[in-house]
């Protein structure tokens, strides 16, 4: 690129690329490399510009490919790249900004190049064009140290050891976007890839040995947040001429060349991606995801995950079994708050999930923490705004809520958790309401809007999975909660009715005409009565084990007890009424002895007055008690999302949404 460059659109015709990109062989010790790494333009700003970056250098990528295997020239400029890093620690701790900068430039360069040799050619041509070196025409070195895993390699160094300064910032996510991009042909392949060139060196060979150390630092990146550097915070002073020069090159790296751009969604509507304060967190987030879901090898588990799912928090001083390999160390408590805060990005409530459902650890330090409602509250206004959210996200987020409610701890601490004024609940003024109440009206609201939306029969489940596990633990329900559990079960129970009138009216009609199709409302029937048995059975739950602690649902069952009257002889429904009716006539009993025309203070009183039913009286019925059990092959589902988060998320990265294979793209 060299000196000259200013803008995108000059880069097909720029010199120094013209030379790395042709038919003559430049030699890493050519001063060369120091002309095409003095550059700076100004920086895509937008997932626009991102994609004119991307038009303006694919002619000098492709002219590469024809021509690097006669050149070697690929290699060089690796060489050259590897050979700064070597002393790259001694110039953050000099504060050479020069060398920084422009081993920066020749990582963007390499990262650009990778991004095209990688869609355009399989991975074992990849491999072969990194041994192509400067001979007769096709010729490579086979004895030649392997250039692929060394690159690999440099680039974890880099990321972990590395020290976090204002002039670091940018290469410590330049490096891990170029891993995030030598991963990147999963894009374009429809099937996961179980078998893979750059799978296979990350997870044996010279990379293995840094596997814990690249998760923990990783961890520790979306934990600290850091932002970028202000706008020359990095640059360095103008001491010379030479200063004076690089200086007006260097302002245009310093900022603006992180970005975030959103370009549809997978199978629904993307949210609109908030700004990425810390792209360094960011990138750092979705490689880990990335790493977190590669597929095993045929000979060895995902050493990655192996990590992910065994760390221990810094104040465990128990040793660590032998059979766990990858294991180190972090903060718990930074962790947690983290999670907490970064709640509203996908890829954050996917680690929340990873980390809770496969780390033994996390999962036992989170329950037995004091303020849990940091966690929920943001995980329910993800459910909330469910309209505007991609339906993945909220699977992730109820999935959360379903592992957490696995817990009786956690399903008896949250109604001791009082909140008020939860401004983002807009149906009604909640001043003050306990988060066990919020986390059911809030769960009910997304069957309701599931119901009447989306229709989706594992959305449901999993709602009513939840409220399951809680419902033996209802404690002091709030009144508005009580209602709405009432009124869920009142509008299944017109789904009900209106489903069996169809049925009857089109057997009807099937009598009276042979030739008409009869619908199969049978089907429908049966999904909705297994919805109406899973409120029965979770309303049964709640007052065989907790009845004298909720007068509230009380209140609400005798204020819609002809709701129930036609399930009391109903054959699916019959056992579990047993229950609900003894209550309600128990109590109906009550109030008719205290006379007519009752306040709804006083009837109130009198449920907290009357002595509780002996729970001889009441039929037992097996625990509610669901657990969360993912599905078999769950890669076919996760490494997809993924990459749909890198696709959506990814700071100053582009793909053209065409050449995408492994999911649907939105155009823009």
């Amino acid at each position: 690129m060299g000196s000259n460059s200013s803008r995108i659109g000059d880069l097909p015709k720029n010199e120094y690329l013209k030379k790395l990109s042709g038919t003559e062989s430049v030699s890493e010790n050519d001063p060369f490399w120091n002309q095409l790494l003095s550059f700076s333009f100004p920086a895509p700003t937008s997932s626009t510009e991102l994609k004119l970056l991307e038009e303006a250098t694919i002619s000098v990528c492709r002219s590469l490919v024809e021509n690097n295997p006669r050149t070697g020239n690929l290699g060089a400029l690796i060489k050259v790249f590897l050979s700064r890093t070597k002393e790259l620690k001694l110039s953050a701790e000099c504060q050479n900004h020069i060398f920084i900068w422009q081993t920066h430039n020749a990582l963007f360069i390499i990262c650009c190049l990778l991004k095209v040799f990688i869609y355009e050619m399989s991975e074992e041509e990849l491999q072969l064009h990194f041994t192509y070196e400067e001979k007769s025409p096709g010729s490579y070195s086979s004895d030649s140290e392997d250039l692929l895993e060394e690159l690999l390699c440099c680039l974890m160094q880099l990321i972990t050891d590395i020290p976090l300064l204002d002039i670091t910032y940018e290469i410590s996510v330049e490096a891990v976007s170029t891993m995030v991009v030598f991963l990147s042909c999963q894009l374009f392949h429809k099937e996961v890839l179980r078998q893979s060139i750059s799978h296979k060196y990350l997870m044996r060979g010279r990379c293995l040995p840094y596997t814990s150390k690249l998760v923990k630092t990783l961890l520790y990146n979306f934990i600290r947040q850091e932002k970028p550097p202000p706008p020359g915070a990095h640059v360095f002073p103008q001491q010379s001429d030479a200063g004076g020069l690089l200086y007006g090159l260097a302002s245009g790296v310093a900022t603006g060349l992180w970005t975030v751009f959103t370009l549809g969604g997978v199978g629904s509507k993307a949210a609109a991606a908030p700004e990425v304060s810390s792209p360094l967190a960011n990138q750092s987030l979705l490689l880990l995801l990335i790493l977190a879901n590669l597929t095993d090898a045929a000979d060895a588990p995902n050493p990655y995950r192996q990590a992910i799912v065994s760390f221990k928090n810094t104040q465990d001083s128990s040793p660590f079994p032998s059979s766990i390999p990858h294991a180190f160390q972090i903060n718990f408590n930074s962790l947690y708050m983290a999670l907490c805060e970064q709640q509203t990005s996908d890829q954050a409530t996917l680690l929340l999930y990873t980390l809770l459902h496969q780390n033994s650890n996390i999962r036992t330090y989170m329950l037995a923490r004091t303020d849990m409602e940091n966690l929920v509250l943001p995980i329910l206004e993800i459910l909330y705004h469910v309209e505007e959210r991609n339906s993945h996200h909220v699977y992730m987020a109820l999935i959360v809520l379903l592992i957490l409610t696995e817990d009786d701890g956690f399903n008896r601490s949250i109604h001791e958790v009082m909140l008020k004024n939860i401004t983002w609940y807009s149906e009604r003024v909640l001043t003050e309401i306990s988060l066990g109440s919020l986390l059911i009206l809030v769960v009910i609201r997304t069957i309701q809007y599931n119901m009447t939306r989306t229709r989706d029969k594992y959305l449901h489940t999993n709602c009513l999975a939840a409220l399951a596990n809680m419902s033996a633990q209802f404690r002091s329900l709030h009144q508005y909660a009580a209602q709405r559990i009432i009124s869920l079960f009142s509008l299944l129970s017109k789904k009900h009715n209106k489903v069996l009138e169809q049925a009857t009216q089109s057997l009807r009609s099937s009598l009276s005409s042979n030739d008409v199709p009869l619908p199969d409302y049978a089907q429908d029937l049966n999904v909705i009565e297994e919805v109406i048995r899973m409120m029965l059975e979770i309303i049964n739950s709640c007052l065989t084990n907790s009845l004298h602690h909720n007068p509230n649902l009380v209140y609400a069952l005798l204020y819609k007890r002809d709701l129930f009257e036609q399930f009391q002889t109903h054959p699916s429904f019959q056992d579990i009424m047993q229950n609900i009716d003894l209550v309600i006539t128990f109590f109906s009993s009550r109030l008719l002895q205290a006379g007519a025309e009752l306040s709804v203070e006083r009837v109130l009183e009198i449920i907290k007055q009357v002595v509780a039913l002996p729970k001889d009286r009441l039929k037992k019925f097996p625990e509610l008690k669901f657990k969360y059990v993912e599905e078999e092959q769950p890669e076919e589902f996760f490494i997809p999302y993924v990459w749909s988060l890198v696709y959506n998320s990814a700071v100053g990265l582009y793909w053209n949404p065409q050449d995408i294979q492994l999911f649907t793209m939105d155009s823009d």
